[in-house]
């Protein structure tokens, strides 16, 4: 028994073939190539030479108050802003507000998304005033936010003041959290409207008659929403939280007019306008840029492999 079960066990174990793509799905493949490629094309050359010129300038100690003085110190730049503390502190800023945004606007604008998908009565209307924090210019948002958490002209401090640790004289931007609080607040209510916008895209694809059957077998609302709503929109989820997750990273204009890095609330974007715009460092602020860029790159590759889409399968092919 034990020989004939043994062979059984290992044909059982082993791993299933992929299935080959299909006639349909390489076709779509080759359509999508050329559609993108000039797009592709477009963006490299419009990209190519700033980048390029980018990572050579990293490569030597150079200020604009003493154009002629230039010395080559290959990837000296490179150790002096990793080995800064200052730049970990502003990188750790900015993957807090990340995380943090994300998360949140991914849950808001799936309510969002949700609400707009199922209401029949001024859906127009609805959705229009979804969407208006998304078209107003991020920098007069800025300015809307830290007003509105004013010290002196604020309502945040009036209107909350029946909560524990707010009064009339809270001062938002004087600490480190309330301002991180601030900006975060002001950047989730910008781009929510964004995130719900991809998740509604992905929620109008869930077949509606899968949700019918799974009501008729007696699935609870919360089941439908993980087993069958969910991994229906996993593709449309990858795309918005990759998305926003690579916006925030890059967050600059909220922390400059709100903040301006004060109590230590800066970002790695607002680290280099410093090095490059005020310091006038070109050599460092380069290095800062292409350091953004790769860990821009990074998280991408993380997001995409951490959400493992088959874009085969999403599209019914597998």
């Amino acid at each position: 028994m034990s020989a004939v079960a043994a062979p059984r066990g290992a044909h059982t174990s082993r791993p299933k073939p992929k299935a080959p793509a299909s006639d349909r799905a390489k076709a779509e493949n080759r359509l999508g190539q050329r559609l993108v490629a000039p797009a592709v094309i477009l963006m490299v050359l419009v990209t190519a030479y700033p980048m390029l010129q980018a990572l050579y300038l990293s490569l030597f100690k150079y200020r604009l108050t003493t154009p002629d003085d230039r010395q080559f110190v290959g990837l000296g730049n490179y150790a002096t802003v990793l080995t800064d503390s200052l730049f970990w502190r502003d990188t750790f800023n900015t993957v807090l507000i990340m995380v943090v945004t994300v998360a949140v606007e991914l849950v808001i604008g799936f309510v969002f998304a949700m609400v707009m998908h199922r209401i029949v009565f001024a859906r127009g209307a609805i959705r229009t005033a979804i969407l208006i924090p998304y078209g107003i210019i991020t920098v007069v948002s800025a300015f809307a936010w830290q007003f509105t958490f004013s010290l002196n002209n604020g309502w945040v401090n009036s209107a909350f003041a029946w909560l524990p640790g707010i009064s009339p004289d809270t001062n938002w931007f004087g600490g480190y959290g309330t301002s991180m609080f601030a900006i975060m607040i002001s950047e989730i209510w910008k781009t929510t409207p964004f995130m719900s916008l991809l998740l509604l895209a992905g929620l109008s694809q869930v077949s509606e008659d899968m949700i019918e059957a799974a009501k008729v077998d007696g699935a609870t609302w919360w089941q439908r929403l993980r087993r069958v709503i969910l991994p229906n929109m996993r593709a449309a989820i990858m795309v918005a939280v990759l998305f926003r997750a690579l916006d925030a990273f890059r967050i600059f204009d909220n922390i400059f007019v709100m903040t301006k890095g004060a109590q230590g609330t800066a970002s790695s974007s607002f680290l280099t306008y410093t090095q490059v715009i005020e310091q006038f460092q070109l050599g460092l602020g380069s290095a800062l840029s292409v350091l953004l860029f790769l860990t821009v790159l990074l998280i991408a590759f993380g997001i995409v492999k951490l959400f493992r889409v088959d874009l085969a399968q999403a599209r019914g092919e597998g």
